[in-house]
């Protein structure tokens, strides 16, 4: 028989079939075989004891771009039994390096120690490969990445030549391994293109059969209309949508999540491949420069904090954030996650208004004030969702789970700062309060959310089943003990529940403990 024998496993194979008793037999990085009492014939046995047996989990919205390179280990990943991450999202990927993206991603990638010695994807790929990774990393190229690289940071239209250019970058990185496109349309200098320039960027990623990933222009009070654009990108481009961490935030906007679903089910019955991913949290997490309208960084980041340190334009930025922000989501929703300067460390934790009655300032100087001297570099935590929307997101047929969070340990570089728990515990957060706790979720669904379809979404197709030929992810946990143990307050914890983590045939995570070794690929989409 195989190398490695799991004995008496509740396989759910990620097909979504209800569940099944069950050995499986490893050689080498596949599976061999499934059946009950397989004998060992000299393979190491690993008795599983009645746990649950699934494919590993895909992550199919990461930020670990940068992570991986800094700690290949991605500890607070593989630890909740992801064993894939997809990266390059919500338009920002560290590849391809040309142009206005080299200075871009450079000072973003000093705070970790990190100087970048590739230009294009396929080095970046590569990069990777030679430092090592624990799980498997699918990467998209970034459309902010692609357009800062030809563009700039300007807010105004591609000429004929530029959008050439651009589409060059695209078709390039994606016959080097990129899965396809993302967009983050609400951020710099992504939100300046409209929709003529992502289709025809589309239309390159569609004609090598890659995926367009998008964080649509609004998830507030225009989430409806940007679902519509989203969707109008995949007609017209002819490519698969998937829309990024689906929600509505603010309070007047809960449950319009009903009507965008509604917008993506009437899409697929025209022929219009959509779906969406999601977290199990009713708090969001990115940059507190999105309190800023767009039209404050064109031309840059420099260009941003001059005309934050113009009184004319803080008052007339002051009606419209403290409107949006101040009585719209509430300055106390807003919570600090992480800064680069010391002397601002005490404000971790702190929401704005906490903040602003420590420095003795309004909320909105000190906002304001704060991301000068952080040179907007401040990543925070928003309070801004419902439960009934998360709720109903995550259970829609529709829905796949992503953490939207880069890998984190509770050392070194990436145990800095108090991040989302997301990082720690989405996918032990699913099984253990969505399945056993609320039974939102039936078992075998939840597991498909989180590997075949995912899987399917991105065209990796040796990855997402317990299948003979299959390769050997797997994770094996215990469905009475699964949970999130990480907290807003507390983010730097591992979940429990999560037994034995597979990559390619090999234990990643063995008895709840990392082992140390680095399994993982560097998958591409041309199957190199």
């Amino acid at each position: 028989m195989g190398r490695l024998l799991l004995r008496d496993a509740k396989i759910v194979d990620g097909t979504g079939s209800p569940w099944f008793w069950g050995d499986v037999a490893l050689e080498g990085e596949r599976i061999v075989d499934i059946g009950r009492g397989l004998t060992p014939s000299g393979a190491r046995v690993i008795d599983l004891q009645g746990l649950v047996l699934s494919p590993g989990f895909i992550d199919i919205h990461s930020h670990s771009d940068d992570a991986i390179l800094v700690n290949p280990l991605a500890e607070s990943k593989v630890r909740q039994g992801i064993t894939t991450e997809v990266t390059g999202n919500c338009g920002y990927s560290l590849a391809p390096l040309v142009g206005g993206a080299i200075d871009s991603v450079t000072y973003d990638l000093e705070g970790y120690g990190i100087t970048p010695d590739w230009s294009s994807f396929g080095e970046y790929l590569e990069g990777i490969e030679d430092n090592g990774t624990a799980v498997n990393i699918a990467a998209l190229v970034g459309h902010g990445t692609i357009r800062q690289a030809v563009i700039g940071s300007g807010q105004r239209k591609p000429s004929r030549e530029e959008l050439a250019s651009m589409k060059t970058l695209v078709s390039q990185s994606m016959d080097e391994g990129a899965f396809g496109m993302s967009t983050g349309l609400v951020y710099p200098p992504s939100c300046y293109a409209d929709t003529d320039e992502i289709t025809e960027l589309a239309k390159s990623v569609a004609k090598k059969g890659g995926i367009y990933a998008t964080h649509i222009r609004c998830e507030g009070s225009r989430v409806v209309d940007a679902t519509k654009e989203a969707i109008a990108v995949g007609e017209r481009a002819g490519i698969k949508v998937q829309i990024s961490h689906h929600k509505s935030g603010a309070q007047e906007n809960w449950g319009k999540v009903r009507e965008t679903l509604k917008i993506m089910e009437n899409a697929r019955a025209l022929g219009i491949d959509v779906s969406c991913d999601v977290y199990p949290y009713i708090a969001s997490s990115t940059g507190l420069s999105v309190i800023l309208p767009n039209w404050v960084f064109s031309g840059g980041d420099e260009k941003a904090i001059e005309r934050l340190r113009e009184k004319d334009t803080l008052a007339r930025l002051r009606r419209q954030v403290e409107e949006e922000e101040g009585l719209k989501v509430g300055w106390d929703k807003t919570v600090i996650a992480s800064v680069r300067e010391k002397r601002n460390k005490m404000f971790e934790g702190k929401s704005i208004s906490e903040m602003a009655e420590i420095t003795g300032k309004d909320p909105f100087t000190a906002a304001i004030d704060l991301l000068i001297d952080e040179t907007l570099s401040v990543q925070v935590v928003r309070f801004i969702m419902c439960e009934e929307d998360v709720t109903f997101v995550l259970s829609s047929r529709l829905s796949c789970i992503g953490t939207d969070a880069s890998a984190r340990a509770p050392y070194g570089f990436l145990g800095m700062g108090k991040p989302h728990p997301r990082a720690y515990g989405t996918f032990p957060r699913v099984l253990g309060k969505y399945v056993r706790d609320t039974g939102i979720l039936r078992l075998e669904e939840a597991v498909r959310k989180m590997t075949s379809m995912p899987a399917g979404r991105l065209g990796i197709w040796d990855r997402g089943l317990i299948r003979p030929g299959m390769v050997a992810d797997l994770v094996a946990f215990d469905p009475d003990t699964v949970e999130d143990t990480a907290t807003y307050t507390d983010p730097h914890k591992y979940p429990n529940g999560i037994i034995w983590v597979m990559v390619s045939g090999e234990p990643v995570v063995e008895q709840g403990e990392h082992t140390g070794l680095l399994w993982g690929k560097v998958l591409r989409s041309n199957g190199r």
